[in-house]
C-alpha cells in the first residue's frame, strides 16, 4: 500500500476561537487517536491534506507532529454543508501487529461478456471496507468481470482476497451488467 507523508503542528488551544483562527490561516484542525496513545490535537495545511482526500486511492499516512512520527490511516472527514470546506479530520494510529479497518478502491478488470452482447456495466461500489494487517493491505481490490454475463451481478459475498476480511455487508452489489434495449433486440427470439 502507498505511503504519503504529512506534517502537522500541535494545537495550542482547542476552543471555537482557536479553531476559527486556524481555519483562517489555511490550517485544518485534526486529531490523532487509537492504539494506546492519548488524543493528539494538531493542525495541518490545506495544501498538504488535499492530495490525501481528493483521490480515489487509499494511503497509509506517515504523520509527523512536532518531531514525533506516527503511522496512521484517515478515519473521518467533516465538510462544511454549504461550501464543502474541510472542517475537521480524524486520523487513527496504526499498530502493525493488529488489523486495521480501511476503505480500499475497487478496480474492474477484463471485458465482460454481457457488455460485448450490448449490455451496460453498472459499478455500484467504488470502495470496500476491509480489515487486515498493514503489511497485507493491497493498493486496491481487483474484481475480474470477464465472465460476467448479461443480467448477472457480482455481490460482495462472491469476492475473497488472501489475508483480508471484507467488512462491507455480503449482500451489497459491487457491479452488474444490465440488459439494454439494443441487447434485447440482438437476443435470439424463441
Amino acid at each position: 500500500m502507498k505511503k504519503i507523508k504529512l506534517e502537522g503542528t500541535v494545537r495550542a488551544g482547542l476552543g471555537k476561537k482557536e479553531t476559527k483562527k486556524s481555519r483562517n490561516e489555511q490550517q485544518i484542525p485534526c486529531v490523532l487517536y487509537g492504539n494506546g496513545i492519548e488524543n493528539l490535537h494538531f493542525t495541518a495545511s490545506v495544501s498538504s491534506i488535499k492530495p490525501i482526500i481528493y483521490t480515489p486511492e487509499a494511503f497509509l499516512i506517515d504523520l509527523s507532529v512536532d518531531g514525533k512520527s506516527y503511522l496512521t490511516v484517515l478515519r473521518d472527514i467533516q465538510f462544511h454543508p454549504l461550501s464543502d470546506e474541510i472542517l475537521h479530520i480524524d486520523f487513527f494510529n496504526v499498530d502493525e501487529s493488529k488489523p486495521v479497518a480501511i476503505d480500499l478502491p475497487v478496480i474492474m478488470e477484463g471485458n465482460s461478456e454481457g457488455v460485448k452482447q450490448g449490455g451496460k456495466l453498472q459499478i455500484l461500489v467504488r470502495k470496500l471496507k476491509v480489515s487486515a494487517l498493514v503489511n497485507d493491505l493491497p493498493e486496491n481490490l481487483v474484481v475480474n468481470i470477464s465472465d460476467l454475463g448479461l443480467g448477472k451481478t457480482v455481490f460482495v459475498k462472491d469476492l475473497s482476497y488472501p489475508n483480508i476480511t471484507i467488512l462491507t455487508p455480503a449482500s451489497s452489489t459491487v457491479c452488474r451488467v444490465k440488459a439494454t434495449r439494443a441487447s434485447r433486440e440482438q437476443a435470439p427470439q424463441k
